[in-house]
Protein backbone atom coordinates (compact mmCIF):
# COMPACT_ATOMS: atom_id res chain seq x y z
CA UNK A 1 0.00 0.00 0.00
CA UNK A 2 1.50 3.30 -1.11
CA UNK A 3 0.85 5.66 1.78
CA UNK A 4 1.90 3.05 4.35
CA UNK A 5 5.36 2.75 2.82
CA UNK A 6 6.56 5.79 4.74
CA UNK A 7 5.28 4.52 8.09
CA UNK A 8 7.90 3.24 10.51
CA UNK A 9 8.79 3.81 14.18
CA UNK A 10 11.97 5.63 13.14
CA UNK A 11 10.25 7.85 10.57
CA UNK A 12 8.82 10.46 12.93
CA UNK A 13 6.94 13.50 11.65
CA UNK A 14 9.70 15.88 12.77
CA UNK A 15 11.93 14.30 10.13
CA UNK A 16 9.56 15.53 7.42
CA UNK A 17 9.76 19.07 8.76
CA UNK A 18 13.57 18.94 8.75
CA UNK A 19 13.58 17.23 5.35
CA UNK A 20 11.27 19.88 3.90
CA UNK A 21 13.64 22.60 5.09
CA UNK A 22 16.52 20.78 3.37
CA UNK A 23 14.59 20.57 0.12
CA UNK A 24 13.60 24.25 0.29
CA UNK A 25 17.24 25.13 0.92
CA UNK A 26 18.22 23.11 -2.15
CA UNK A 27 15.63 24.98 -4.21
CA UNK A 28 17.02 28.33 -3.00
CA UNK A 29 20.51 27.26 -4.07
CA UNK A 30 19.04 26.39 -7.47
CA UNK A 31 17.72 29.95 -7.78
CA UNK A 32 21.20 31.50 -7.48
CA UNK A 33 21.90 31.33 -11.26
CA UNK A 34 18.64 33.21 -11.91
CA UNK A 35 19.58 35.89 -9.40
CA UNK A 36 23.05 36.23 -10.92
CA UNK A 37 21.63 36.51 -14.45
CA UNK A 38 19.21 39.25 -13.36
CA UNK A 39 21.97 41.14 -11.53
CA UNK A 40 24.22 41.02 -14.59
CA UNK A 41 21.42 42.19 -16.88
CA UNK A 42 20.44 45.02 -14.52
CA UNK A 43 24.09 46.11 -14.15
CA UNK A 44 24.77 46.07 -17.90
CA UNK A 45 21.63 48.03 -18.77
CA UNK A 46 21.87 50.29 -15.70
CA UNK A 47 18.34 49.50 -14.54
CA UNK A 48 16.85 49.10 -11.09
CA UNK A 49 16.53 45.61 -9.64
CA UNK A 50 12.99 44.22 -10.14
CA UNK A 51 10.84 44.71 -7.05
CA UNK A 52 8.21 42.10 -7.90
CA UNK A 53 7.66 39.00 -10.04
CA UNK A 54 5.99 40.94 -12.86
CA UNK A 55 9.06 43.14 -13.27
CA UNK A 56 11.39 40.15 -13.03
CA UNK A 57 9.59 38.51 -15.95
CA UNK A 58 10.59 41.42 -18.18
CA UNK A 59 14.31 41.55 -17.35
CA UNK A 60 15.50 38.42 -19.17
CA UNK A 61 14.63 36.74 -22.44
CA UNK A 62 11.62 34.53 -21.74
CA UNK A 63 13.36 31.30 -22.76
CA UNK A 64 16.38 32.03 -20.58
CA UNK A 65 14.09 33.04 -17.72
CA UNK A 66 12.09 29.84 -18.07
CA UNK A 67 15.25 27.72 -18.09
CA UNK A 68 16.65 29.36 -14.98
CA UNK A 69 13.32 29.19 -13.13
CA UNK A 70 12.95 25.49 -13.89
CA UNK A 71 16.58 24.77 -13.06
CA UNK A 72 15.86 25.33 -9.37
CA UNK A 73 13.37 22.44 -9.47
CA UNK A 74 16.07 20.15 -10.84
CA UNK A 75 18.31 21.05 -7.91
CA UNK A 76 15.40 20.55 -5.50
CA UNK A 77 14.68 17.12 -7.00
CA UNK A 78 18.29 16.01 -6.50
CA UNK A 79 18.14 17.28 -2.93
CA UNK A 80 14.83 15.45 -2.44
CA UNK A 81 16.43 12.19 -3.61
CA UNK A 82 19.20 12.43 -1.02
CA UNK A 83 16.75 13.41 1.75
CA UNK A 84 14.59 10.36 1.04
CA UNK A 85 17.49 7.92 0.64
CA UNK A 86 19.85 9.00 3.41
CA UNK A 87 17.70 10.91 5.92
CA UNK A 88 14.56 8.76 5.80
CA UNK A 89 16.31 5.55 4.73
CA UNK A 90 13.70 4.92 2.04
CA UNK A 91 14.02 3.96 -1.59
CA UNK A 92 12.99 6.44 -4.27
CA UNK A 93 10.52 3.83 -5.52
CA UNK A 94 8.76 3.81 -2.13
CA UNK A 95 7.74 7.46 -2.53
CA UNK A 96 6.70 6.86 -6.14
CA UNK A 97 4.49 3.79 -6.16
CA UNK A 98 3.50 0.64 -4.30
CA UNK A 99 4.21 -1.43 -7.42
CA UNK A 100 7.45 -3.36 -7.91
CA UNK A 101 8.47 -0.83 -10.55
CA UNK A 102 7.16 2.41 -11.97
CA UNK A 103 4.25 1.83 -14.36
CA UNK A 104 5.13 4.06 -17.29
CA UNK A 105 1.95 3.07 -19.13
CA UNK A 106 -0.04 4.76 -16.38
CA UNK A 107 2.07 7.92 -16.71
CA UNK A 108 1.63 7.99 -20.48
CA UNK A 109 -2.12 7.31 -20.26
CA UNK A 110 -2.70 10.13 -17.80
CA UNK A 111 -0.44 12.46 -19.79
CA UNK A 112 -2.19 11.65 -23.07
CA UNK A 113 -5.76 12.06 -21.85
CA UNK A 114 -5.08 15.41 -20.17
CA UNK A 115 -2.90 16.71 -23.01
CA UNK A 116 -5.68 15.90 -25.46
CA UNK A 117 -8.25 17.62 -23.26
CA UNK A 118 -6.07 20.74 -22.94
CA UNK A 119 -5.43 20.95 -26.69
CA UNK A 120 -9.13 20.52 -27.53
CA UNK A 121 -10.35 23.10 -25.00
CA UNK A 122 -7.68 25.58 -26.11
CA UNK A 123 -8.71 25.12 -29.75
CA UNK A 124 -12.38 25.62 -28.83
CA UNK A 125 -11.49 28.77 -26.90
CA UNK A 126 -9.46 30.14 -29.81
CA UNK A 127 -12.04 29.48 -32.53
CA UNK A 128 -14.99 30.64 -30.43
CA UNK A 129 -13.33 33.94 -29.48
CA UNK A 130 -10.37 34.62 -31.81
CA UNK A 131 -10.35 38.28 -30.75
CA UNK A 132 -9.08 37.17 -27.33
CA UNK A 133 -5.89 35.71 -28.79
CA UNK A 134 -2.87 36.80 -30.77
CA UNK A 135 -0.77 34.31 -32.72
CA UNK A 136 2.78 34.80 -31.43
CA UNK A 137 4.42 31.76 -33.00
CA UNK A 138 8.05 32.31 -34.02
CA UNK A 139 9.87 29.17 -35.18
CA UNK A 140 13.29 29.63 -33.55
CA UNK A 141 12.13 30.93 -30.13
CA UNK A 142 9.41 28.27 -30.08
CA UNK A 143 11.91 25.51 -30.92
CA UNK A 144 14.12 26.64 -28.04
CA UNK A 145 11.06 26.78 -25.78
CA UNK A 146 10.06 23.28 -26.88
CA UNK A 147 13.48 21.83 -25.99
CA UNK A 148 13.55 23.55 -22.60
CA UNK A 149 9.94 22.63 -21.83
CA UNK A 150 10.10 18.98 -22.89
CA UNK A 151 13.14 18.43 -20.66
CA UNK A 152 12.57 20.64 -17.63
CA UNK A 153 8.82 21.06 -17.18
CA UNK A 154 8.40 17.33 -16.37
CA UNK A 155 11.22 17.84 -13.86
CA UNK A 156 9.32 20.75 -12.31
CA UNK A 157 6.00 18.93 -12.14
CA UNK A 158 7.59 15.70 -10.91
CA UNK A 159 9.38 17.60 -8.15
CA UNK A 160 6.07 19.06 -6.99
CA UNK A 161 4.37 15.68 -7.14
CA UNK A 162 7.15 13.92 -5.24
CA UNK A 163 7.03 16.56 -2.52
CA UNK A 164 3.25 16.75 -2.14
CA UNK A 165 1.73 13.43 -3.25
CA UNK A 166 4.75 11.36 -2.21
CA UNK A 167 6.80 12.86 0.60
CA UNK A 168 4.27 15.00 2.47
CA UNK A 169 1.43 12.54 1.89
CA UNK A 170 3.45 9.86 3.70
CA UNK A 171 4.69 12.40 6.23
CA UNK A 172 1.21 13.49 7.31
CA UNK A 173 0.22 9.82 7.41
CA UNK A 174 2.97 9.31 9.99
CA UNK A 175 1.40 12.09 12.03
CA UNK A 176 -2.31 11.29 11.70
CA UNK A 177 -2.34 7.52 11.11
CA UNK A 178 -5.23 7.97 8.70
CA UNK A 179 -5.67 8.86 5.03
CA UNK A 180 -8.12 11.76 4.92
CA UNK A 181 -5.82 14.13 6.83
CA UNK A 182 -2.82 13.70 4.47
CA UNK A 183 -5.17 14.09 1.47
CA UNK A 184 -6.67 17.35 2.73
CA UNK A 185 -3.44 18.83 4.09
CA UNK A 186 -1.39 18.22 0.95
CA UNK A 187 -4.21 19.63 -1.21
CA UNK A 188 -4.57 22.82 0.84
CA UNK A 189 -0.81 23.38 1.07
CA UNK A 190 -0.38 22.69 -2.65
CA UNK A 191 -3.12 25.18 -3.53
CA UNK A 192 -1.87 27.79 -1.10
CA UNK A 193 1.65 27.59 -2.57
CA UNK A 194 0.17 29.25 -5.69
CA UNK A 195 -1.12 32.27 -3.79
CA UNK A 196 1.70 34.48 -5.10
CA UNK A 197 1.05 33.54 -8.75
CA UNK A 198 0.25 36.57 -10.95
CA UNK A 199 -3.16 35.18 -11.94
CA UNK A 200 -4.25 35.17 -8.29
CA UNK A 201 -3.53 38.89 -7.89
CA UNK A 202 -5.23 39.48 -11.26
CA UNK A 203 -8.41 37.46 -10.71
CA UNK A 204 -8.68 37.14 -6.94
CA UNK A 205 -8.42 34.40 -4.37
CA UNK A 206 -11.22 32.38 -5.95
CA UNK A 207 -8.50 30.99 -8.26
CA UNK A 208 -7.20 29.09 -5.24
CA UNK A 209 -10.36 26.95 -5.47
CA UNK A 210 -8.96 25.63 -8.74
CA UNK A 211 -5.48 25.02 -7.33
CA UNK A 212 -6.70 23.33 -4.15
CA UNK A 213 -9.16 21.30 -6.22
CA UNK A 214 -6.32 20.25 -8.51
CA UNK A 215 -4.28 19.17 -5.51
CA UNK A 216 -7.27 17.21 -4.24
CA UNK A 217 -7.80 15.32 -7.50
CA UNK A 218 -4.08 14.51 -7.73
CA UNK A 219 -4.20 13.21 -4.16
CA UNK A 220 -7.26 11.09 -4.92
CA UNK A 221 -5.50 9.62 -7.97
CA UNK A 222 -2.51 8.73 -5.81
CA UNK A 223 -4.46 7.11 -2.98
CA UNK A 224 -6.92 5.23 -5.18
CA UNK A 225 -4.25 3.97 -7.56
CA UNK A 226 -1.69 3.21 -4.82
CA UNK A 227 1.00 5.23 -6.57
CA UNK A 228 1.85 8.57 -8.13
CA UNK A 229 2.07 7.55 -11.78
CA UNK A 230 -1.29 9.03 -12.82
CA UNK A 231 -0.59 12.26 -10.93
CA UNK A 232 2.85 12.54 -12.54
CA UNK A 233 1.39 12.21 -16.04
CA UNK A 234 -1.49 14.61 -15.41
CA UNK A 235 0.68 17.35 -13.91
CA UNK A 236 3.30 17.10 -16.66
CA UNK A 237 0.65 17.36 -19.38
CA UNK A 238 -1.10 20.27 -17.68
CA UNK A 239 2.02 22.45 -17.43
CA UNK A 240 3.80 21.35 -20.59
CA UNK A 241 0.92 21.75 -23.03
CA UNK A 242 -0.13 25.05 -21.45
CA UNK A 243 3.42 26.42 -21.72
CA UNK A 244 3.63 25.50 -25.40
CA UNK A 245 0.14 26.60 -26.43
CA UNK A 246 -0.86 29.77 -24.58
CA UNK A 247 0.76 32.48 -22.51
CA UNK A 248 -0.52 35.77 -21.13
CA UNK A 249 0.72 38.78 -19.22
CA UNK A 250 -0.63 37.26 -16.01
CA UNK A 251 0.67 33.70 -16.49
CA UNK A 252 3.01 32.22 -13.91
CA UNK A 253 5.23 31.10 -16.80
CA UNK A 254 5.91 33.60 -19.58
CA UNK A 255 6.78 31.63 -22.71
CA UNK A 256 7.30 31.95 -26.48
CA UNK A 257 4.12 29.96 -26.99
CA UNK A 258 1.97 29.63 -30.09
CA UNK A 259 -0.77 31.92 -28.75
CA UNK A 260 -1.06 34.80 -26.33
CA UNK A 261 -4.29 35.41 -24.44
CA UNK A 262 -4.99 39.15 -24.47
CA UNK A 263 -8.45 39.00 -22.94
CA UNK A 264 -9.26 40.70 -19.66
CA UNK A 265 -9.34 37.77 -17.23
CA UNK A 266 -12.30 37.29 -14.92
CA UNK A 267 -12.76 34.57 -12.34
CA UNK A 268 -16.14 33.00 -12.71
CA UNK A 269 -17.76 29.64 -13.31
CA UNK A 270 -14.92 28.66 -15.63
CA UNK A 271 -12.62 28.50 -12.58
CA UNK A 272 -14.96 26.19 -10.66
CA UNK A 273 -16.10 24.09 -13.65
CA UNK A 274 -13.01 21.83 -13.82
CA UNK A 275 -13.23 21.11 -10.10
CA UNK A 276 -16.91 20.18 -9.99
CA UNK A 277 -17.33 18.57 -13.42
CA UNK A 278 -14.14 17.85 -15.40
CA UNK A 279 -12.08 16.41 -12.55
CA UNK A 280 -14.82 14.03 -11.34
CA UNK A 281 -15.26 12.86 -14.95
CA UNK A 282 -11.52 12.26 -15.22
CA UNK A 283 -11.52 10.26 -11.98
CA UNK A 284 -14.49 8.23 -13.26
CA UNK A 285 -12.61 7.34 -16.45
CA UNK A 286 -9.53 6.31 -14.49
CA UNK A 287 -11.59 4.32 -11.99
CA UNK A 288 -13.12 2.28 -14.79
CA UNK A 289 -9.79 1.70 -16.53
CA UNK A 290 -7.95 0.66 -13.38
CA UNK A 291 -10.86 -0.95 -11.50
CA UNK A 292 -10.76 1.25 -8.41
CA UNK A 293 -12.86 -0.01 -5.53
CA UNK A 294 -13.28 0.62 -1.80
CA UNK A 295 -13.16 4.42 -2.14
CA UNK A 296 -14.10 5.16 1.47
CA UNK A 297 -11.33 3.04 2.95
CA UNK A 298 -8.65 4.24 0.52
CA UNK A 299 -9.48 7.94 0.95
CA UNK A 300 -10.56 8.13 4.59
CA UNK A 301 -9.57 4.89 6.29
CA UNK A 302 -7.03 4.27 9.01
CA UNK A 303 -3.43 3.45 8.19
CA UNK A 304 -2.78 -0.28 7.99
CA UNK A 305 0.72 -1.68 8.38
CA UNK A 306 1.42 -5.41 8.37
CA UNK A 307 -2.28 -6.14 8.67
CA UNK A 308 -2.55 -4.19 11.92
CA UNK A 309 -4.49 -0.95 12.28
CA UNK A 310 -2.08 1.68 13.53
CA UNK A 311 -4.61 3.78 15.33
CA UNK A 312 -6.14 3.94 18.76
CA UNK A 313 -9.82 3.36 18.09
CA UNK A 314 -10.86 3.43 21.75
Amino acid sequence: MFIEQGISPENKFWKYIVGSVMIIFGSLIGQIPLLIAILIKVFIEDKHFPSNEAEMMKVLDSNLLLFLMLFSFAVALVCFYFVVKYFHKQTFLSVTTSRKKVDWNRIFFSFSIWALFTIITTAIGYYSAPEDFVVTFKPIPFLILFIIAIVLIPVQTSTEEYIFRGYLMQGFANLSKNKWFPLLMTSVIFGSMHILNPEVSKMGYIVLVFYIGTGLVLGIMTLMDEGMELALGFHAANNLIAALLVTSDYSALQTNSILKDISDPTAGFDIVLPVIFVYPLLLFIMSKKYNWTNWKEKLAGNIVVEDQIVNDEH
